[in-house]
């Protein structure tokens, strides 16, 4: 654990929390809902973000308003000692959204997203060609019910 995440006090993570529900909150109306100074709001940003917790801030659509439609998680697992060129060719992958390392069953897993049913199908193909992949599991994501 990094100096700056282990010195987070209850107002940082507070601020923290605040912020992943609704990155886009005025500064006054955090201040209000910590019961601090709004300066003080301003100070622990400002902090947070030089030390690296708050690595950005981003933009979350509703499901229905991306254009890739089809989403699904793929479980990967790796033969032998190919990791790192599997992994680099997921990279370049079109279809694939997030990539994750794990631990357990699969080696990665993978969001993949497409427009249609055939494009998805297209994209498992060329991901299931990739040298050094031992076989893949995949499951698509119907509805979200927590964002």
């Amino acid at each position: 654990m990094t100096d700056a995440l282990r010195d987070l006090d209850d107002t940082d993570r507070q601020l923290i929390a605040l912020l992943r529900d609704d990155a886009r909150l005025p500064v006054a109306t955090l201040a209000r809902q910590l019961r601090v100074a709004r300066g003080t709001v301003l100070n622990r940003l400002r902090k947070l973000e030089a030390s690296g917790v708050i690595d950005g801030y981003t933009v979350r659509l509703k499901p229905g308003a991306e254009t890739h439609r089809i989403r699904a998680w793929m479980g990967i697992a790796i033969e032998g000692n190919t990791s790192a060129a599997v992994l680099k060719a997921l990279r370049g992958e079109p279809a694939v959204q997030t990539l994750h390392s794990t631990n357990g069953r699969w080696d990665f897993v993978a969001e993949i997203r497409a427009d249609t049913l055939e494009a998805f199908d297209r994209a498992l193909g060329r991901i299931r060609s990739i040298n050094g992949i031992a076989s893949t599991e995949t499951s698509i994501l119907l509805s979200t019910h927590k964002v």
